[in-house]
């Protein structure tokens, strides 16, 4: 039995659908812009992405609850062809006074505490987009959640599920910006 290849992303649904409404405060980038596409250094190398650098863009934020503890940053597509999308990046038990990190945090130097979970891809810190050719623009959304508590309770170990899984209950807002990119069919 064979199946035919019947959808193209975006696939018609919200991630974040479903999961408590959390208060908004501002996330913005010197690399990136809302609704905007992936610039070629977000690429995947790892993946043989022509040009692609593995690099994560600037982020900064501000307007999160006084009450923050710590953040957690997310990169998530809801549009790869699999059940589960597919986790880019996941960091946790940021520091509450951090509100920035510089492009390719790879390479940066994390504040003290700060977990780098491994992504879908199996490595540590960000990998860049690759969507399967001809299969439409993915979104790629970056989440700063803003948590009650210092540090969430995981290893570097837990993967991005499991990382989200445990702010349900500590998550006090959310900050996104989404960007897509798409690789033309051969």
């Amino acid at each position: 039995m064979s199946y035919a290849h019947t959808s193209h992303a975006p696939l018609p649904r919200d991630p974040y659908a479903g999961l408590p409404e959390l208060p908004t405060f501002e996330l913005t980038s010197t690399d990136i812009v809302q609704g905007g596409t992936a610039p070629a250094s977000m690429l995947s190398a790892l993946f043989g992405v022509p040009g692609g650098e593995d690099r994560s863009p600037q982020l900064a934020w501000s307007g999160f609850p006084e009450e923050t503890k710590s953040f957690v940053i997310t990169c998530y597509d809801p549009d790869a062809p699999t059940p589960s999308g597919f986790w880019h990046w996941c960091m946790s038990n940021i520091p509450a006074h951090v509100t920035e990190l510089a492009a390719d945090a790879n390479s940066a130097e994390l504040p003290e505490g700060t977990l780098v979970h491994r992504n879908d891809a199996s490595a540590p810190g960000f990998v860049g987009c690759a969507p399967p050719a001809g299969h439409g623009p993915h979104r790629y959304i970056f989440t700063v959640t803003a948590v009650d508590v210092p540090a969430l309770e995981l290893t570097d170990e837990a993967t991005p599920a499991v990382v989200s899984f445990n702010l349900f209950g500590h998550g006090i807002a959310r900050a996104q910006l989404t960007v897509t990119y798409e690789e033309p069919a051969a």
